[in-house]
C-alpha cells in the first residue's frame, strides 16, 4: 500500500497503456488515479469494482488482482485512460481535457485497432466525444474499424450501479464481442 508521500509524488504522472495491436476488447478508464499510478497498475485502488466486473462479466476465468494486467493481453483485453494524466478525483480533469484526451484515445484506437473500445464511464465518454445524450450501451459511431461501447464507471463511489449490475453490464459486452467474432 502505497504511503501518503508516494500518493501525492504520483499526482500528475502517467501509467502506462496495456495495448497490442487487434485486441479484441479495450478499456478505457477516465483517468489514472493517484493510487493505481503509485502501485503502477490500472484500476487498483481497494473497492473499485472493474476487476470483478471483468471476471463477472465473463472476460476473465477468474477474478484477477490488478497487479495481474499483463495477462489480459492474452486474452485478447487492453486497458488505457481517457485522459492520461493522473489525478486525486476524475472532476479534476476540465472539459477540454477530456475532448482532447478523447481525440488522443481516437488515435490510439486508429493506431491499434481493436474490435472494440469500452469507455468506463458514461460522463467522460460525453464530454470526451461530445455526445451529451449517449446512453450505456452499444454506441452507433465508430473509430476507424473500432466498434464503441460504453459502461458505467466501475468506482466504488459510483453507488448507483450494483455490483451484479456492472457484472450484467459487462456480460452484455462480453456477448457483443464474441457475437462480432
Amino acid at each position: 500500500m502505497p504511503s501518503k508521500d508516494e500518493l501525492e509524488a504520483a499526482r500528475g504522472k502517467l501509467l502506462d497503456d496495456l495495448l497490442a495491436p487487434g485486441l479484441d476488447v479495450v478499456f478505457a478508464g477516465i483517468n489514472p488515479g493517484l493510487y493505481s499510478t503509485a502501485m503502477g497498475f490500472h484500476f487498483a485502488r481497494p473497492g473499485n469494482r472493474f476487476w470483478p466486473a471483468l471476471h463477472g462479466g465473463g472476460f476473465t476465468p477468474r477474478k484477477f488482482d490488478p497487479s495481474e494486467q499483463h495477462e489480459l493481453l492474452e486474452l485478447g483485453i487492453g486497458i488505457t485512460n481517457v485522459v492520461a494524466r493522473t489525478t486525486a478525483r476524475a472532476d479534476e480533469l476540465s472539459k477540454q481535457e477530456l475532448r482532447d484526451g478523447g481525440e488522443q484515445l481516437a488515435a490510439k484506437m486508429r493506431e491499434f485497432q481493436p474490435n472494440w473500445l469500452a469507455v468506463v464511464g458514461i460522463t467522460a465518454y460525453r464530454a470526451a466525444f461530445s455526445r451529451p445524450k449517449a446512453a450505456v450501451g452499444e454506441q452507433d459511431e465508430r473509430i476507424g474499424t473500432t466498434r464503441l461501447w460504453v459502461l458505467p464507471n466501475p468506482s466504488g463511489l459510483n453507488a448507483h450501479w450494483t455490483p451484479a449490475g456492472l457484472a450484467e453490464e459487462f456480460g452484455r459486452l462480453r456477448a457483443a464481442v464474441i457475437n462480432s467474432q
